[in-house]
């Protein structure tokens, strides 16, 4: 199988998510997502408070090494078990979701293109631009709804960890991107975009 491997980089709530949910909706042959999220380090040595303290936001909270191996592995055709995590206890699941390669396979995270090893493995890599205040505006009810925070908790975190850090290791990662879309254009502009740098690799 010729599968296309596109990443899909970003702050945090840019819009990652929606484009790739829209992907998923419109692509017409076999299509496989992968959550870099999924590959945060299991949290569960330490305390639900000290866990509340680690900055998700550097790259060191993530499994690079496995993300990598994972990757290279679909490149190759193989079926992989990708990590399940929980962002209310920030720990692993023991259970795995399988993932096979399919015709287009599609990546996303925030540091997904701050990593050299990482970007030279995709086909297309796509950065996701979004203002500040459109990105904190959408990461605190996202917080509170879905990943069991407060709002005060999240605000804090966006402010001492979601800010420095995507000045310092996110934004900088675009100048590794082929194609860089408006997050706050509507997603079916955006995939048009995408479909349209795809189309220019064959």
């Amino acid at each position: 199988m010729n599968s296309k491997f596109v990443g899909i980089a970003g702050g945090s709530c840019s819009g990652k998510t929606t484009i790739v949910n829209t992907l998923v909706e419109s692509f017409s042959g076999s299509i496989t997502t992968v959550a870099f999220d999924s590959y945060y380090r299991d949290q569960a040595h330490i305390t639900l408070d000290e866990r509340a303290l680690v900055n998700y936001d550097h790259p060191d909270s993530l499994d690079v090494e496995l993300f990598a191996s994972d990757l290279k592995a679909l490149r190759n055709g193989e079926t992989i078990n990708s990590p399940v995590y929980d962002f209310s206890t920030h720990t692993r699941s023991p259970e795995f979701r399988k993932v096979s390669p399919s015709d287009l396979v599609v990546l996303d995270g925030i540091l997904l293109l701050a990593f050299p090893e990482i970007a030279s493995l995709l086909d297309l890599r796509v950065f996701v631009e979004a203002a500040e205040s459109t990105r904190y505006n959408r990461r605190i009810p996202r917080d509170v709804e879905e990943r069991g925070r407060t709002a005060e908790q999240s605000q804090m975190q966006f402010v001492e960890m979601v800010k420095p850090m995507h000045q310092k290791y996110v934004a900088p990662s675009i100048e590794y991107a082929d194609l860089v879309i408006d997050g706050e254009q509507s997603p079916e502009l955006s995939i048009s975009e995408i479909y349209s740098a795809l189309d220019a690799l064959d």
